[in-house]
């Protein structure tokens, strides 16, 4: 959902300043619309007026935050590029010792990935130290969410048009004989993940890999966990084990990326 502009008593009884909600509440409103949009639709959805957002914005593009386009329209600039990398990385520190852990549990990789724009990319995984198998699901590769677990996951929880209009831009590229290719199986398999609680990629994206996959509630990006593995390894039963474990590791990761920072 769009990001939403917090009003003064927010910014004054936090603490905060009120430029800074209003700019960075901003850049989450052009991440959701795509990373590009118009100004009168950014002030739209910011629920404020055009000449601040004009302002606000003007700020962030002479800073390299924001880019105007040819089009007249703004859009997401090259210098966040900086700070997403750097934060990525900080993400994969603090997201280990939770996913250490349900890999000990579980004996299998686990992995955290993001929907990024339209696609699904992995930002940290946590292998065992033995049952190693190398797979698609490594740091940094993207791919289109409707044959992996963790774009299951995190897509069942989005309004069925949305989702409709995201298979669309994307395609539906078969990777396998098992991947879906069409809008309506694809939304036939998010109701089964929402009844589950967790998606299952049963050798949709790489053949011979078995991949559960979970959301992560309330996380500040659309993100999911997933456990892969050999199909050969990865039985039912080892199924059930997984949804409680990366259901637990998902609340775990939640609170670790919501813990506040202070100020001295």
């Amino acid at each position: 959902m769009p990001a939403e502009v917090r009003d003064d008593t927010v910014a004054r009884s936090s603490g905060g300043v009120q430029s800074l909600d209003r700019a960075f509440a901003i850049l989450e409103t052009m991440a959701d619309a795509g990373g590009v949009i118009g100004l009168s639709q950014l002030a739209e959805k910011a629920g404020l007026p055009l000449a601040t957002i004009h302002r606000l914005v003007r700020t962030l593009v002479n800073l390299g935050y924001v880019r105007q386009e040819d089009s007249r329209q703004y859009s997401l600039g090259p210098q966040l590029m900086r700070l997403s990398d750097t934060a990525a990385k900080r993400v994969r520190v603090w997201t280990r010792p939770a996913m250490s852990a349900a890999v000990a549990e579980l004996g299998e990789s686990v992995n955290l990935a993001v929907l990024d724009a339209d696609e699904i990319v992995y930002v940290a995984q946590v292998q065992p130290s033995t049952n190693f198998m190398r797979m698609f699901t490594e740091v940094g590769f993207r791919t289109a969410p409707h044959a992996t677990a963790v774009g299951k996951a995190i897509l069942a929880d989005y309004p069925e048009e949305d989702v409709v209009a995201l298979l669309e831009r994307t395609g539906m590229q078969r990777h396998t004989d098992s991947t879906l290719v069409t809008p309506q199986d694809f939304l036939t398999e998010l109701a089964e993940v929402r009844r589950l609680g967790y998606a299952v990629d049963d050798g949709e994206q790489e053949i011979g890999v078995r991949c559960i996959g979970v959301a992560v509630p309330g996380a500040p990006q659309p993100m999911a966990l997933s456990m892969s593995g050999p199909s050969a390894r990865v039985d039912d039963a080892l199924v059930k084990r997984a949804h409680q474990v990366l259901g637990e590791t998902a609340t775990e990761i939640r609170l670790v990326l919501s813990k506040p920072g202070s100020v001295a």
